[in-house]
């Protein structure tokens, strides 16, 4: 219970600011352009708010609503999600947005995803500033990485060190470098000691992403670099230093495939309806092979760490005029990267795959840490700044469209189209928002 409050509390945080910072971008413009705004809220308002006030000598409500699903800025003389139809049958005042000209219009609809986009860079600059970055370079790791099958298949080889991707060199272990491999015509890896080229089939990322064990891994020795007392190894006699070489009688040459195999025993459990699980285990100490039995928890651990290797560690750090430039390549990276990944939402198993609530907070860490915190809250910046431009009705991107569309053909699409083209969008949007949600509780269940 303590788990969900704590990622709970942090969703709420990082959304908030996402959604103040979001309508504040349209506010700050409508402002600017002398368009009366009549409410900022945070949450939706349907039948009534949690609070409101509105100060003496404004146009402008602020409150907080009860529906925590965004929030919104009511601008007079537009139609959005209030539908405030009566309002356009009125004749159009100086101070509305549709008595603006087009330019202007264009900048309020793409205020909200500027500062957030904007937001997100700063955030990013500000974690390089205060904790820098550190990482174990792709060819600092020695032991190479450990495959699946499928990778054997393609050609890579436990041990390969990797290198590059289509000429781009790989220097970390991250999702970027899973979607440059998976996405690359060629891969080069270091192997013995030459290099050697491997020609990649296409692929689909998502795939990949979902494979177990994993397409690549980073290579874990099979040797126990620690027991805690009390655990499956310990009442078993394993020490640290203890080399794996077993498991059920299934050879073990890494710590990775040892993982492997405790993943199979307690699936394998579960189908049975057991609460925990059972094992042999041989090991080798000195050069000397045993076999014991080794009885998991109710986790279906053993309290036990391996594979642990002292790489050396790559530390950057960063003076407060160094984190701009860094932090700002940090952002377009990240935009880059979701957006090539949303090629896989038009699929079967993306439809699947997409998240609602539930998926967002477990992205949050189980205990409150600030620079998970921060990292979060400018990658859902990030997401929220590209959804949001995307050209559908409701969308900012809609309304964009829309007077893209003006401008070019120099006259606006009709009030009642545009009420039409809104109720069209907002029902698009209220059914992926279900569906979303609904995986999510469909994980939950099963």
């Amino acid at each position: 219970m303590e788990t969900f409050l704590i990622r709970a509390l942090q969703l709420i945080l990082s959304l908030s600011l996402l959604v103040i910072v979001h309508e504040g971008g349209h506010f700050f413009f409508a402002r600017l352009f002398k368009i009366r705004v009549e409410k900022f809220y945070i949450f939706f308002d349907p039948w009534f708010a949690l609070f409101k006030y509105k100060p003496k000598h404004s146009d402008t409500e602020y409150g907080i609503g009860w529906l925590p699903l965004g929030g919104y800025c009511k601008i007079s003389g537009m139609i959005d999600e209030s539908m405030d139809t009566e309002q356009m049958k009125k004749p159009p005042q100086p101070w509305e947005f549709r008595s603006k000209p087009a330019g202007q219009r264009l900048l309020v609809m793409v205020g909200g995803v500027l500062m957030n986009f904007i937001l997100a860079l700063f955030i990013y600059s500000m974690i390089l500033f205060t904790w820098g970055d550190s990482y174990i370079a792709l060819k600092d790791m020695t032991y190479g990485m450990k495959f699946n099958e499928q990778a054997k298949e393609i050609g890579f080889r436990d041990g390969d060190i990797l290198l590059s991707a289509d000429g781009e060199e790989l220097t970390r272990f991250n999702g970027d470098m899973i979607r440059s491999i998976v996405e690359a015509h060629e891969v080069t890896v270091l192997r013995d000691g030459e290099e050697k080229q491997i020609l990649m089939p296409e692929l689909s990322l998502l795939d990949v992403a979902q494979q177990s064990p994993m397409f690549v891994s980073v290579f874990q020795p099979n040797v126990v670099d620690s027991v805690i007392a009390g655990g499956g190894f310990a009442q078993a006699g394993i020490q640290k230093g203890d080399s794996l070489v077993a498991f059920n009688g299934t050879e073990i040459r890494s710590w990775n495939e040892f993982l492997d195999q405790m993943n199979r025993l307690q699936l394998n459990a579960e189908l049975q309806e057991k609460t925990s699980g059972e094992f042999t285990l041989v090991y080798s100490r000195a050069g000397i092979r045993d076999t014991v039995n080794v009885q998991t928890d109710a986790s279906f651990k053993v309290n036990a760490y391996g594979g642990l290797i002292d790489y050396k560690v790559t530390d950057v750090s960063y003076g407060f005029f160094q984190s701009f430039p860094a932090g700002v390549m940090l952002g377009i990276n990240t935009l880059k990267g979701y957006a090539n990944d949303m090629k896989y939402v038009f699929t079967a198993e993306g439809a699947k795959s997409l998240g609602g609530f539930g998926t967002i907070g477990s992205i949050f860490p189980k205990v409150w840490d600030w620079q998970r915190f921060w990292e979060m809250t400018a990658f859902l910046s990030i997401i929220l700044a590209f959804m949001n431009i995307l050209p559908i009705p409701a969308l900012d991107g809609g309304h964009v469209l829309f007077l893209l569309y003006e401008i070019i053909a120099r006259r606006k699409p009709s009030d009642k189209f545009m009420e039409y083209a809104q109720m069209v969008g907002m029902f698009l949007l209220l059914a992926l928002l279900i569906w979303a949600n609904f995986n999510d509780v469909m994980r939950f269940i099963f």
